[in-house]
């Protein structure tokens, strides 16, 4: 499966979701394209500190090495001998990042046209995320989407962040829905993995990650962003399913 096609597979996963009663998404990289605001700030940042020897770090080390995953894998990576270290600069790079978001943030393509689309359906929703707290609700405000997320689950506040499913398992928990009747909306391979762990089809998109990659994680669908005329098609013939129950 690519980006330009949807499997048998795919479709009959999405068919099997009737009537879908929530969608889930993740926030960096899937409401907004925040992955270049934090790799920005982590480049400055470490720059200060003589990092690599004073070379600033690449697209491919920010993929490798930080994108999607939860800061204490992030401090592990940066300050493997000082993960104290690491930690605090984490902290203090999330309070840099919140300056810049408020520059810099824009909506994924097409994004409040599958919002539109979820509420228009009447359906549960939730944004579950990696990032701190302050972070999330800040870029959902700056988006314009506090109102439209029944709740806000971060996966600090769980016994596991993802790639573990705790994360995706405790939103459809605090929603009251069903597993089998709710998809995930993801742009990393941390992130597709706790949703496929969750037992959720997900629906992966390739904001920043490069397709080959997000494949291993075993998404059911690889979209460009929220216009990707695969989306609708898989969502046209649910909300058909929805009709004929």
């Amino acid at each position: 499966m690519t980006v330009g096609e949807i499997s048998d597979k795919s479709k009959a996963a999405f068919q099997a979701l009737a009537p879908l009663e929530a969608v889930l998404f993740d926030v960096d990289g899937t409401l907004c394209d925040s992955d270049p605001i934090h790799h920005i700030a982590f480049k400055e940042m470490l720059l200060e500190i003589g990092f690599n020897g004073g070379v600033p770090i690449d697209e491919e080390f920010f993929i490798q090495n930080i994108a999607g995953k939860h800061n204490d894998d992030i401090a592990a990576v940066l300050f493997p001998d000082d993960i104290e270290r690491g930690l605090k600069f984490c902290v203090d790079k999330e309070a840099y990042f919140r300056k810049l978001v408020k520059e810099k943030v824009e909506p994924i393509k097409g994004l409040y046209k599958l919002t539109k689309w979820v509420e228009d359906n009447g359906l549960k929703r939730a944004a579950v995320t990696n990032a701190p707290r302050p972070n999330a609700e800040l870029m959902i405000s700056t988006l314009g989407l506090t109102d439209f997320f029944h709740h806000v689950i971060i996966g600090d506040e769980c016994e596991r962040a993802k790639p573990a499913p705790d994360p995706y398992l405790k939103a459809i928990e605090l929603l009251n829905v069903s597993k089998d009747h709710t998809f995930i909306c993801e742009d990393s391979v941390s992130g597709i993995k706790a949703g496929v762990a969750a037992g959720m089809p997900v629906v992966g998109l390739t904001t920043r990650n490069p397709e080959q990659l997000l494949m291993t994680a075993n998404p059911t669908l690889l979209i460009k962003d929220y216009e990707d005329p695969k989306l609708w098609a898989v969502l046209e013939e649910l909300g058909k399913k929805a009709g004929d129950a």
